[in-house]
């Protein structure tokens, strides 16, 4: 396995529209994110990952670009880009941006002369299909919508969008199409970025046959299809590979076998991939789930290919809420799941206000939150005759939106996130969990992240070492091992609400044990054959033989 700058970085995820709003507007923008580079720098973060700010009308928060070589307002503009890559430069940090290829806005200019006419040139950009027995091309449905499928009154044809009426799906078997993309990559990546976080980039190939889904609710054929990886090495070959940055990969319905394809060292394709397992499968937590996932892509990928380490993101609800405990036991809890993202094989991701402790949010009504995908299901059920109240109770827990309020500063209005209206409503809890707290308390949860970089950052075993699973069968307690040369590192997790009592390896009994963090006070540093684990605690060990 090649040492590699991307496998020893930990990367925070700047979601910037809910970061910092330095103008008022109530939006996020990248002249916020550069008044809290400092911030960032202070955790120890080694690569910054910008949400998408590209021009768009922002029907899905900018997953919808109508120019690729501009800057929406709500963001700024790119001379503030241009000094925000230069002020992370110069604290050390690397930044990657979102690609997003799959798909454009239905506003892009590619678009638009695409519906104009059958025989526009850019016709093949994207995928148009007959009507099949005067109906939708075939019974699929996208994520946001019944149907995958648009009809375009004018030229009486169906568009494809694997998302929102308003993203149409880019047609990747035009290589004419490829090399724009390829175009617009070079462009950003000149401009000093240090790679991608690849939207949905197993999707950009499609069942060209088009044949009718089985069970259409099980959209994994929208992804891994034939073609995709010829497009990937095309894309390695023509640009990636000449100018060494870190690319990441959105990879949904994949297995580890699968994903090596994508990532392995031999491919030619990506440094490394977030898979779904975990939040595709994991509504809640289940444990014999966790580690069973773990230890697939462990073996699948070891020696051969890399994996990332997430629980949260900007479509997934905060971890402490979805997977850990976020009333009674939330800083332990919250530090607990760090101790565990950080020391499980993979890059660790942090998405920002994780390093807080930030928790999910529960509105009202629908009419506060924002996420189409939810306001669309929503429309949909209701539509059927379900029961209002009933649908929206039912959609609460995995909305979007519960990762998306506003970054908690301060206890001042609004969070200390805008001197205005935000586009979203501040999670109410920020009068007790914000930074300006955290910062000031040496045992909060942001200072229990900076120590685990700068951990990662001083031993290569929680980078390198071998993972072995200890208690693959145990429903509370996860206990593993790192092991790299002759350095181990024993690592003690009590994922639950109540005590419990964890008996060591035999091989582990006779050994002296070096406490290097933990999330209670504990005094003891020799141990028996056996200790009593607190509720959401976790423990790191080294182990001397």
């Amino acid at each position: 396995m090649k040492k590699t700058w991307w496998k020893e970085a930990v990367v925070y995820q700047v979601y910037w529209r809910s970061f910092y709003d330095s103008d008022g507007d109530g939006y996020g923008d990248l002249q916020g994110v550069l008044e809290k580079l400092d911030y960032i720098k202070k955790l120890g973060i080694d690569v910054i990952w910008l949400n998408p700010f590209y021009e768009s009308p922002d029907r899905d928060n900018g997953y919808d670009i109508s120019n690729y070589y501009e800057i929406m307002d709500k963001a700024g503009d790119m001379e503030i880009f241009k000094k925000l890559v230069s002020e992370i430069h110069s604290r050390g940090m690397k930044v990657i941006m979102d690609l997003v290829v799959n798909h454009t806005s239905d506003q892009h200019p590619w678009f638009i002369e695409s519906k104009s006419s059958k025989d526009n040139p850019k016709r093949n950009w994207y995928i148009w299909q007959d009507p099949r027995n005067g109906k939708e091309p075939n019974n699929w449905r996208s994520y946001f919508a019944p149907s995958a499928w648009e009809y375009d009154e004018k030229t009486k044809q169906y568009y494809f969008h694997s998302f929102a009426v308003e993203q149409p799906d880019l047609n990747w078997q035009n290589p004419e199409l490829r090399q724009e993309i390829y175009t617009m990559m070079r462009f950003w990546l000149d401009m000093g970025i240090d790679g991608f976080r690849m939207d949905v980039i197993n999707l950009l190939a499609k069942q060209q046959a088009f044949p009718d889904a089985e069970d259409p609710a099980n959209i994994s054929y929208l992804a891994n299809n034939p073609g995709i990886h010829e497009y990937l090495q095309d894309m390695n070959r023509e640009v990636l590979q000449h100018y060494g940055g870190m690319t990441v990969g959105e990879i949904p319905f994949v297995t580890p076998e699968e994903g090596l394809l994508y990532v392995g060292e031999d491919r030619n394709e990506l440094n490394t991939l977030f898979h779904f397992q975990v939040a595709d499968e994991m509504t809640t937590w289940d444990m014999l789930r966790f580690k069973e996932i773990q230890n697939l892509w462990y073996q699948g990928l070891k020696g051969k290919g890399w994996n990332s380490q997430f629980l949260n993101n900007h479509d997934h609800t905060r971890q402490v809420t979805r997977y850990g405990n976020d009333s009674a036991y939330r800083i332990e809890s919250a530090k607990l799941l760090a101790t565990m993202i950080h020391t499980l094989p993979g890059t660790p991701y942090i998405y920002q206000g994780e390093e807080i402790g930030m928790t999910g949010v529960r509105f009202d009504s629908i009419d506060d939150y924002n996420d189409i995908a939810m306001k669309n299901k929503y429309k949909e059920e209701v539509g059927k005759g379900r029961d209002p109240k009933e649908v929206f109770d039912s959609l609460l827990l995995l909305s979007r939106d519960n990762s998306r309020t506003p970054m908690q500063w301060s206890n001042q209005n609004q969070a200390g996130f805008t001197n205005g209206t935000p586009w979203i409503k501040v999670n109410p809890n920020y009068i007790d969990i914000n930074v300006e707290e955290a910062l000031k308390d040496p045992n909060s949860v942001f200072y229990y992240y900076q120590k685990l970089i700068t951990l990662r950052k001083k031993h290569d075993v929680m980078v390198y070492g071998d993972f072995t699973d200890l208690t693959a069968g145990d429903e509370h307690l996860y206990v593993y091992t790192r092991t790299l040369n002759e350095t181990t590192w024993l690592i003690v997790l009590n994922h639950s609400n109540e005590p419990r009592e964890y008996f060591l390896q035999k091989e582990h009994q006779a050994t002296t044990k070096e406490l290097i963090i933990a999330n209670y006070d504990i005094d003891e540093l020799e141990l028996g054959a056996s200790f009593i684990m607190q509720p959401h605690e976790a423990r790191i060990y080294k182990i001397k033989r």
